[in-house]
């Protein structure tokens, strides 16, 4: 496997920490450099939860394939039995006789089946409750970044704009906006790159589903931010 063949936390979380430290130098009194705190320790919880998910499933896996060979082997244990008490019955010859273990046989393959597909499914849904907590967080935190973004308006910068009693002050400048609305913008592309490291530690169909809703939602609002940096005045 090359280093391009997938995505690694670690230049990841350098990107985020890196954002943060930007955010701090030129608004070191806004929120938003908290918001880039929380996505690197979202993303450090993507990277030591990998492994440690990764051996709790493995484990998992190895028991839960144990006890479905157990299953298997009780429950053809306990047709073969039935079958020769039938066989060795003095009445065998009555079809009426098999009624009850034909009766039996349905009701074992059926409770075997279900404890086959618990027992089968359990290590995936045990990864899959681990990381869809994480994009849980992630999608909170894009929603966060785009209520940062949402009272940064550029028409309150243009000239003829006429303030009401309600008018909300940014308390920015031309410069200082556009610079704010392109860390929140790089916040949103990063929490998306977040979400797909989760997808490169599942391949759950929920999980892979989640992901891709969360990168949407991340570029739609991200395609947001920019029309109001191209409505900046000049």
């Amino acid at each position: 496997m090359t280093p391009l063949d997938r995505l690694y936390a670690d230049p990841v979380l350098d990107t985020v920490r890196r954002l943060e430290r930007r955010i701090g130098a030129r608004f070191p009194e806004r929120d938003l450099r908290r918001v880039a705190g929380e996505l690197a320790t979202v993303v450090a919880d993507v990277q030591t939860g990998a492994a440690d998910v990764g051996g709790r499933v493995r484990r998992a896996r190895v028991a839960s394939r144990v006890l479905v060979a157990v299953v298997l082997v009780a429950t053809a244990v306990l047709l073969a039995l039935g079958t020769r008490e039938v066989l060795l019955d003095d009445g065998a010859g009555d079809g009426l006789d098999w009624v009850p273990l034909i009766e039996s046989a349905v009701n074992d393959l059926v409770f075997a089946g279900l404890a086959l597909w618990f027992l089968y499914s359990l290590p995936e849904r045990m990864q899959r409750g681990e990381v869809l907590r994480l994009l849980h967080r992630l999608r909170s935190l894009a929603h966060i970044v785009d209520m940062h973004q949402l009272t940064k308006d550029p028409e309150r910068l243009r000239d003829g704009f006429r303030r009401t009693s309600e008018s909300v002050d940014p308390g920015l400048g031309r410069d200082e906006m556009e610079y704010y609305l392109d860390y929140c913008s790089e916040l949103l592309s990063l929490v998306g790159k977040a979400a797909a490291l989760c997808a490169e530690e599942s391949q759950d169909a929920v999980v892979l589903d989640t992901v891709n809703s969360i990168e949407s939602m991340t570029s739609q609002m991200s395609r947001e931010i920019w029309q109001k940096i191209a409505l900046l005045p000049s």
